[in-house]
């Protein structure tokens, strides 16, 4: 019933800024926690970024800390994820994908039931 659109990739030169955007449909985004993911070609997808329901708890992967910033705005059922000073190392496919609880856990691919489709960020080597 909750479907995920993620939008706002494209590409940008190393230490450039894109802010991507993930909007729900079906249902209200208040009682999920949202993760960000990402898979590169021929690697594992692998967990970003996770905010709480409320947005009172935030998670980043080691890589991505103090360069990319996750928020939700439930009003609006869209969460984002803001991410600057990118790098070659970024490009991926991004995916946003819920969490049928509220709070954020380990941030594991398994733990997600929903997923948008994604969205590809592509970082100028």
């Amino acid at each position: 019933q909750l479907q995920l659109v993620e939008s706002g990739g494209g590409l940008v030169q190393p230490g450039g800024s894109l802010r991507l955007s993930c909007a729900a449909s079906g249902s209200t985004l208040d009682r999920y926690a949202i993760g960000w993911f990402r898979q590169a070609p021929g690697k594992e997808r692998e967990g970003v970024s996770c905010i709480s329901s409320s947005g009172g708890s935030r998670t980043y992967a080691d890589s991505v800390k103090g360069r990319f910033t996750i928020s939700r705005d439930n009003a609006k059922n869209t969460v984002y994820l803001q991410m600057n000073s990118l790098k070659p190392e970024d490009t991926a496919i991004y995916y946003c994908a819920a969490k049928s609880i509220s709070f954020c856990g380990r941030g594991v691919v398994a733990d997600f039931g929903s997923w948008g489709q994604g969205t590809q960020v592509t970082v100028f080597s």
